[in-house]
């Protein structure tokens, strides 16, 4: 006899927030969700062990938006803090809508966009604001926010925000926050510098993890490709063009530029996503990957912390994972919420070595086979079986 399904309504989401949820399509609870919003509504510190893509905003989103006030100017009541830009817009795409429906002001601030905008917003007055750290503390010094009175704080992606040495400045906010306040946190691990925060700022914290909600392995398909300096674009713009949506890694912000171009010459439409391009044009290449108006995004690995884009057919390592947890941080935006993937890495013949021990620290094991651009198998490599 199977369970019951939870529904929002169950969870204690209020009546029109999960009417415009079903309006959007959104029915039944992701699981990080079902876990935490009961616990985040009662005005629990949660600290919540999920990879992005597993339905972290709506889990802390909507016990924000049941629980914040009307805030003065300049004084938000509740705080989000994530690690990029891109992670900002797309929390404040998911959640302003909502907002809207219960009469709340939320607004997203982050680098690379005017300040003056956000000033005004700020002196108008916002009650829930979702930010980067760098433009949060830019704020502060211009004495155009103050966080002493917040009664909710969200650390979301805690240990991406840990991995790009954000922490400092999450602290010196977190010691500014007076009186009573919600904490809630959200990571895919919480070993080290998210423990640290954890110990210090979280008070008696319910903990949820959701079993399946690391990226593992076993969630998608991985294949291992061999090929050759001058044909490893074409081989790259093969895979791309058997798949819907794919996006491509590459270590360097040159070494994307060029990619990208390599892959419009094939006929792919691509688009690159890095730090040295502006924020209007990031947020642009990123919204027509999202619409499937470009087939192929060209990322570094920082330009993609928190990226959520759903349904990714492909992640190309065109330049192969420093290490397992990159690898799997990686691939893991095309294996979310629940749904397979594939990961490609290609290999050039003097990364073989470093191939065979990333596999082994994966608990991988499958010859890494050669292909040209040419090779019919790369039109689907998904039932390709390399071991045959």
């Amino acid at each position: 006899m199977s369970e019951p399904v939870v529904t929002f309504e169950d969870l204690g989401v209020a009546p029109d927030l999960v009417a415009a949820l079903a309006a959007g399509g959104v029915v039944t609870p992701f699981p990080i969700q079902e876990l935490t919003i009961r616990d985040a509504l009662a005005g629990r510190d949660v600290c919540g062990k999920a990879k992005t893509g597993s339905g972290k905003t709506l889990a802390f989103g909507l016990p924000l938006l049941m629980r914040t006030g009307t805030a003065e100017p300049r004084k938000p009541l509740a705080l989000v803090l994530v690690p990029t830009r891109e992670l900002a817009v797309q929390v404040n795409d998911v959640l302003r809508p909502l907002a809207d429906v219960v009469g709340l002001r939320l607004r997203a601030f982050y680098g690379g966009a005017p300040m003056e905008p956000q000033i005004k917003a700020l002196r108008t007055g916002v009650d829930i604001v979702v930010a980067t750290p760098g433009r949060l503390i830019d704020l502060g010094e211009r004495k155009e926010l103050s966080v002493e009175g917040v009664q909710a704080v969200v650390l979301d992606e805690a240990d991406r925000m840990a991995d790009m040495g954000f922490l400092p400045q999450v602290e010196w906010f977190l010691r500014r926050i007076k009186g009573d306040h919600q904490t809630m946190l959200f990571s895919a691990t919480l070993d080290r510098d998210v423990d640290h925060l954890i110990r210090l700022y979280l008070k008696d914290p319910v903990r949820h993890e959701v079993a399946s909600d690391t990226v593992t392995v076993d969630e998608m398909t991985h294949r291992f490709i061999a090929v050759h300096q001058l044909d490893k674009p074409k081989v790259a713009a093969a895979i791309a063009a058997a798949n819907f949506r794919t996006l491509v890694f590459t270590r360097t912000k040159r070494g994307a530029d060029r990619l990208t171009l390599q892959l419009r010459k094939e006929g792919v439409k691509a688009g690159a996503i890095h730090g040295d391009l502006r924020q209007a044009q990031r947020e642009r290449a990123l919204h027509d990957f999202t619409d499937g108006k470009l087939a192929v995004l060209v990322a570094t690995d920082v330009a993609a912390r928190g990226l959520h884009i759903e349904a990714i057919d492909a992640v190309i390592h065109y330049d192969p994972a420093e290490d397992h947890k990159n690898y799997l941080h990686r691939s893991g935006r095309t294996a979310r919420a629940g749904a397979t993937g594939l990961a490609v890495t290609l290999v050039l013949w003097d990364q073989h070595m470093d191939a065979e021990k990333l596999q082994k620290r994966l608990g991988i094991r499958q010859p890494i086979v050669e292909m040209f651009s040419n090779d019919k198998r790369l039109a689907d490599l998904t039932t390709w079986d390399p071991d045959a």
